[in-house]
This record gives C-alpha cells, sequence and structure tokens, in this order.
C-alpha cells in the first residue's frame, strides 16, 4: 500500500529522466505528477462505466496537498452520483471559452485586453493610447465585434475627426487603431485588419517651428494668468526642455531638491535610457512651491495632479485658455483692440525645440544640447555613441542655468543677455 504523502516529501522529489506518478496513500485514486522538467501538478485517477479515465486537477505548488485532497474528495463524491467529474470540467471550459468568444471580440474588449496585454507592458506613453482608443473608437464602435467592422468604418470615423478640425489627432488615433487591429490579428480575435488598405487620413509636415522671444515672453505671462496646474506646468516645460508626458506625469519621488535634479525612470523615458535634469533655480522654485495633492494610500504622489490618483489630462484644454490670455493681453496693451488678432498656432513641442535652438544660440555645444533632451543620435553616432557613457550633468546644470537666464531675461523685457560658458565663467553678451 502507498504510503501517505507529506509536504516534506513532496520537496523532497527530484524529476528523473522520465514522468513520474506518486500515489497518495492517504487518498484514494490521488497522484502526485512530476515532470523531468521540474514542473508539478495533481491527478485524480478513477473508472466510471468500466473505463479508466484521469481528472487533472491542477498544478502544484498552487494547489497544495490539503487542497489537493479536498478536490479528489469532491471528486469521488461526483462519481457517487453517477456524473463523470472530468467531463464536467471539459464542458465547463468549452462553456466558458464559448461564452468569452461571445463578447470577446466587442470593440470595448479588444481594447481593454490590447491596452492590458500590449500597449500597457511595452510603450511608455500607454496612457495616450488609451486615451486615444476609448475616445475615437469605443465611442463609435461600442457594442459592435471587431470583426464586423469593416475599411468603410474605419474611414467614417477618420473623416469625423478630420472633420472636427483634428487631421493630425485623425492620424493618431489611426496608428492606435492599425496597432491594435494587427494584434489582434495575430491573436486570433478577428481574422483580417479592418485597416489593410486604408491610409493616414492626413498629410503631416515635419515641425520647425521655433517660437520668437516675443511669444516665449508672451506663453509665459499666459502660464501666470491660468495659474495651477498648467501655468507651472508648461513653465516646466520651457525650462527644462522636457516632454509634455514626462512633465504631467512627473512624481514627487522623481524630485532630489537637496541635489537639484528631476530623475525621469527609463520606464517612463521615450528612449528607455533614464534621464537626469538639472534643475535650474527657477525650475526648482518652481516645483517647490507647488501644491501636495495626497491621494490613497499606494498612489504614485504625481507633482501635477487635482485628483491624486491619476496626473492631470485636458492639455488641449489648457492650450486654449493659454491663447486666450495670450489675446486678452494684446488686445489689453493695443490702441485698437478689435484689429488684434488670435496668435500664430503653436504646440507644446515648439517649447522643446525652442528651447535646444535657443541654448544653440548662446553657445551651448551640440551634444551637451543632445544630453539636455536626452536624445542618443546626431553628433556622437556609431562606436562613440556606444562607448560614450559619460552623463554630461555639469555641462547640462550650466546649459540649463544660462538658458533660464535667458528666458528671465526675455519675461522681463530686457534686450540683453549674459552668456556664461560650461564652467560657468562669463563669455560675452548677447546683444
Amino acid at each position: 500500500m502507498a504510503k501517505s504523502l507529506t509536504i516534506k516529501a513532496l520537496e523532497n522529489l527530484k524529476p528523473s529522466a522520465t514522468r513520474r506518478e506518486v500515489p497518495d496513500g492517504h487518498t484514494r485514486g490521488l497522484f502526485f505528477v512530476l515532470q523531468p522538467s521540474g514542473a508539478a501538478s495533481w491527478a485524480y485517477r478513477y473508472r466510471l462505466a468500466g473505463k479508466s479515465r484521469k481528472l487533472t486537477i491542477g498544478p502544484y505548488p498552487n494547489i497544495g496537498l490539503t487542497a489537493a485532497r479536498k478536490l479528489a474528495s469532491d471528486a469521488a463524491n461526483v462519481i457517487a452520483r453517477g456524473d463523470d467529474p472530468a467531463a464536467k470540467k471539459q464542458a465547463a471550459k468549452i462553456a466558458a471559452r464559448e461564452a468569452a468568444s461571445e463578447t470577446g471580440d466587442l470593440v470595448e474588449n479588444v481594447v481593454e485586453a490590447f491596452i492590458a496585454r500590449h500597449a500597457k507592458p511595452n510603450t511608455r506613453d500607454w496612457r495616450e493610447t488609451q486615451r486615444l482608443l476609448t475616445k475615437e473608437a469605443v465611442s463609435q464602435w461600442r457594442g459592435r465585434r471587431l470583426g464586423d467592422i469593416g475599411r468603410a468604418d474605419v474611414h467614417r470615423l477618420l473623416d469625423g475627426i478630420v472633420d472636427r478640425g483634428a487631421p493630425v489627432g485623425a492620424n493618431r488615433t489611426f496608428a492606435q487603431v492599425r496597432k491594435m487591429c494587427r494584434w489582434a490579428v495575430e491573436r486570433g480575435i478577428i481574422e483580417r485588419s479592418p485597416c489593410d488598405g486604408v491610409r493616414p487620413p492626413s498629410a503631416e509636415k515635419t515641425r520647425d517651428r521655433v517660437l520668437s522671444d516675443e511669444e516665449l515672453r508672451l506663453i509665459w505671462r499666459a502660464c501666470d494668468a491660468i495659474a495651477w496646474p498648467f501655468g507651472p506646468l508648461v513653465k516646466l516645460l520651457m525650462l527644462t526642455s522636457a516632454r509634455i508626458g514626462e512633465v504631467a506625469e512627473m512624481t514627487w519621488a522623481e524630485v532630489d531638491a537637496k541635489a537639484k535634479t528631476w530623475t525621469i525612470p527609463k520606464e517612463r523615458a521615450k528612449n528607455r535610457v533614464a534621464h537626469e535634469i538639472p534643475l535650474s533655480a527657477p525650475a526648482l522654485a518652481i516645483i517647490e512651491t507647488l501644491p501636495r495633492v495626497s491621494g490613497s494610500k499606494g498612489a504614485p504622489g504625481f507633482v501635477f495632479t487635482t485628483t491624486g490618483q491619476t496626473p492631470v489630462s485636458g492639455f488641449s484644454r489648457a492650450k486654449a485658455n493659454i491663447d486666450k490670455a495670450i489675446l486678452d493681453a494684446l488686445r489689453e496693451a493695443a490702441t485698437d483692440p478689435e484689429k488684434i488678432e488670435a496668435p500664430d498656432h503653436w504646440t507644446y513641442h515648439d517649447l522643446r525645440r525652442t528651447s535646444a535652438s535657443g541654448m544653440a544660440g548662446l553657445g551651448i555645444a551640440p551634444h551637451v544640447i543632445e544630453a539636455v533632451l536626452n536624445h542618443r543620435s546626431g553628433v556622437i553616432r556609431g562606436v562613440g555613441a556606444i562607448y560614450n557613457r559619460y552623463s554630461y550633468s555639469t555641462e547640462k546644470r550650466a546649459a540649463l542655468k544660462v538658458w533660464a537666464r535667458h528666458l528671465d531675461t526675455i519675461v522681463a523685457g530686457e534686450t540683453s543677455a549674459e552668456v556664461i560658458d560650461l564652467a560657468g565663467h562669463r563669455a560675452d553678451r548677447v546683444k
């Protein structure tokens, strides 16, 4: 008669070259199965209507010895009633699979699965992907099977976004819908992507917009007018040369006030490389005066948040408020306000490009500007890029200090700005 299994005996069992089934003398029909790979599980063997049957109970150690005996005993009770536990388990699996297939390809469910299984683990800006797909695709196609969506549906979706004046937004939406549909094809959720044969709805030009000093002055002063949270957020964009998403998702844990640094972890950096940004005096002063919005225990501790749980959103609305504040200021200073038109179009990313161009104009070396921007291409390439692991921390700090001083003179309306070299010495004056 087989001995009763014990926890110690299970722990001492070693895999062999062949599959092993070790019976449990305590519960008749229960076996501990050990594969050559070391994977272990439980099985219950029984006879029904003269035939040998096996019920796979589940993996070990997820299911321990006591739980396995209980499940084997439950199976014996099912057999005593004349039912087949293995057949019932298989039928339940089939029913669950069929139930999932009835709703698994609904657009809203595919979006949810795509975000959880692909976008969130693999992309830094998964929240933007989630926002676009929810706002555009789910709102239009909720309750429909993705397999029933055709090219005409995709065109209607994109045309609607273009018609409301967001051609670039239509392109971004199309890129995410297409990516999701390709993922759904790979997963076997749909047979063919409805985006096949569809082109991006709008032609895009590479932007090269660099804002003038007057525009920078107006934007900075408009930030004072709109105040928290987007006023200080946009000011930090101007002072740090960071991306809008990087600033918006800043956490208090990333800021070291003593060292005067803000470190963007690699998980949030676009190039997956952790990026330390030295904080100039004005940048640090802005951060230190911000309110701390508390959230529930375990919340990330976002710097820019109104809920304490998630970073701020609504950038388009904030941009519109800044433009309105600029227009109001221009009209207030004009002798004939009615003749003053809205400011020229600009984007948040233009601020990053403008700061890079501004630093170049102030004599900052190109490779230092790349370090400030967390770029890994350009001046130092090839083997040099591989072996050059110098962080340029000192040079970055000096560059951002120069840029902060230059911004200060612009905002103050001065006509000259003092420039210092990377060692911190006065170099010349720019008229």
